[in-house]
This record gives structure tokens, sequence and C-alpha cells, in this order.
């Protein structure tokens, strides 16, 4: 078998979501036999009926597989890796679709090169559609070629998104690789400890993937649940860099990689909450980065996600966490009842 594609499904019924995601993966010009492992993570919709469908007209290329406790998308991929038997291992995320030759091109440019891992770049899109919308990089042609200890510091801080690669079974199985489960984010835990065990890694800066912005989206999403899942992401990215030897040697990076995870991008999502803000989780994020990462600020890479605005409110966070909390909590009073009074 040349190719299984996991794919985690979780009540995805509605709007053709689901069937186009399938009927994309069904149309691959990919001519070796690959499989389609398709992982109902316990949907409560009718997801797992329309899988059983596409399983039966389609079994020579598609395997359901199902559980009755959701166990988010990780625990799916987890199971999807249990059964796959291809020599490459790819993942799709049930509401987004790829070209057609999506997985002929990366493979071929890994069997060509040696590469373990072949990544490309992805589009932004609204509607079903092939055609290509925003472009974006996921990771770019320095990271390229065999793997340096440089090109690793890139790539560790910059994995990029794990559903626009393949990657060889065995970098997986020889690694123990695998996701966490029973949270979201499980990508910004697993990516950067699997970029760590890269020998060869290639890019191909076209979008062949195509990524699907809607209102259920998970990046979309603001929630309590989400913001403490993103935190545990963090840690579990910590504590796996130290149990697998990395964290000394890559200090600066793995720093720098916490410190977006497990706080910028949680703080900031964390005061955008309507209900249910609490002044000690903010207290609780900021102690644990000093405590940690003392001199997160000092890192080269510091700040260049970020604007001005918030480099000013961490800044304000540090030195005292009430006024950050009363603070930002008035400015985004503010520009919501501006937006509700001039319709922007």
């Amino acid at each position: 078998m040349k190719l299984s594609i996991i794919v985690p499904v979780y009540n995805m019924a509605a709007d053709g979501k689901l069937e186009y995601c399938l009927d994309s993966l069904l149309g691959q010009t990919l001519r070796e036999p690959y499989e389609i492992l398709a992982v109902d993570d316990a949907s409560t919709d009718n997801s797992l009926d329309i899988l059983r469908e596409y399983e039966k007209k389609h079994t020579d290329r598609i395997k359901v597989i199902s559980y009755a406790k959701n166990r988010h998308q990780g625990g799916a991929r987890n199971e999807g890796l249990k059964a796959a038997k291809g020599e490459w291992i790819g993942f799709l995320d049930s509401d987004d679709w790829v070209a057609p030759e999506y997985y002929e091109r990366l493979i071929k440019r890994g069997e060509e090169t040696g590469a373990d891992v072949v990544g490309c770049t992805y589009s932004l899109v609204s509607e079903h559609t092939y055609t290509v919308g925003k472009v974006v990089k996921t990771n770019d042609a320095e990271q390229s070629g065999e793997i340096t200890i440089e090109k690793r510091r890139r790539l560790l801080d910059n994995p990029g998104s794990m559903v626009t690669k393949v990657y060889r079974a065995s970098l997986i199985r020889e690694n123990g690789l695998s996701f966490p489960e029973d949270i979201f984010y499980e990508d910004n835990a697993a990516a950067p400890v699997w970029t760590m065990y890269y020998k060869h890694f290639e890019y191909i800066d076209e979008p062949l993937y195509y990524y699907y912005q809607h209102d259920a989206s998970t990046v979309h999403t603001i929630s309590l649940k989400r913001c403490l899942n993103r935190m545990a992401a963090g840690e579990i990215m910590l504590f796996e860099m130290k149990a697998r030897g990395f964290y000394r040697e890559y200090f600066d990076e793995i720093e720098s990689v916490y410190t977006t995870i497990y706080f910028i991008n949680t703080v900031f999502s964390y005061m955008r909450l309507k209900r249910g803000k609490k002044l000690f989780i903010i207290k609780h994020m900021r102690n644990r980065m000093l405590d940690e990462f003392p001199g997160f600020r000092d890192n080269k890479n510091y700040g260049r996600y970020m604007d001005e605005e918030q480099k000013k409110y961490v800044n304000i966070l540090m030195d005292n966490p009430l006024r950050f909390y009363i603070q930002y909590s008035l400015l985004w009073q503010y520009r919501d009842l501006r937006a509700k009074l001039t319709g922007k």
C-alpha cells in the first residue's frame, strides 16, 4: 500500500462538507493503491451514516473506523495510525479538500529526493471550489533539503501545518510519534516534536490543499475550554521536548514556540471571551511564564507574531496583571460597542 490518508470526522454531515472532502480523496491521480481511513469521532449527527455509504460504494478505498467516546482529532488520528498500512501517511481535516494531484505530487517529490516529509502551500476558501483563494505558505525553501541543525531550528520555529504534508510511515513508527488526545489544538503539541525527527524535508510552493473557512472552524471559535486546551497543548509539547532530550540544545526555539502557543495566543484569545473570564487564569499564565521562561521577552523571535499594541499589553501584564485585566477588558468593550454603533 503506497498511502494511508487519515480523516478524523466529527459532525460534518451538514452542507455537503464531508462528501466534498471524500470525493476529493477518491479523485486522486495517484496510481498506486491507497486507502482512506475515515475515523468517526463519536459524531452526534449522521456523519457515520454518510461514511458507511461511502464505504459500501468504495470498499477497495475507504475503511471506516468508529468508537463511542469523543476523543477529538488527536484520538481519531491515533486510531487511524494504528490501522494504517501505507508507506506514506497523510492527514486531512474532514471539512477541507485537496487538488486531484495533491498526493501524487507530494509523494513523487519525496521519493525522488529521499525526503521523509513533503509539504505544500494551502489556499483559504469560503465555498466548495477548486478556484484558488488566498494563498498561505506554511513553510519555505530555506527549510528544505537534508536537515542540518540550522534547518531544524527553522522548522521548529515554524513547523507549518500537519495536514499540508505527507510523512513516511517509518518516521512516525520508529520514533513513537502520535497526537495528544481529548484536547483541541493537538497539532500545536505534536508538530514541533515531530519536526525533531525529520531527516529530509521538501516543500512544494503551490496551493494544493484547500482550507475551508466557516463559522464552525476551530480557529474561529473562542471558548474557555479551547483556551485551556491551548495551554495544555503548550505544556504537552514542552514535556515531550524535555522527555525526548531536545530541551537544552533547542532551548531558544522551544521557548519561542511555548511562548506563542501557551501564552501569547491564549492570553489574547482568553481576554476576548464574553463571559467567564477570571483574573486568576491570567495570573496563572503570567506566573507560569516567569517560572519556566522568565526571559522570554529577550528571545530573538519574541514579538514577530504580535503587533505593537499586544507587545504593550504583555508588558503591562507582566508588571501588573490586575491593571492588564481591567484595561484590556475595557478596550474590547469599547471596540465592541463602537462596532455595534457603526456597523464596522
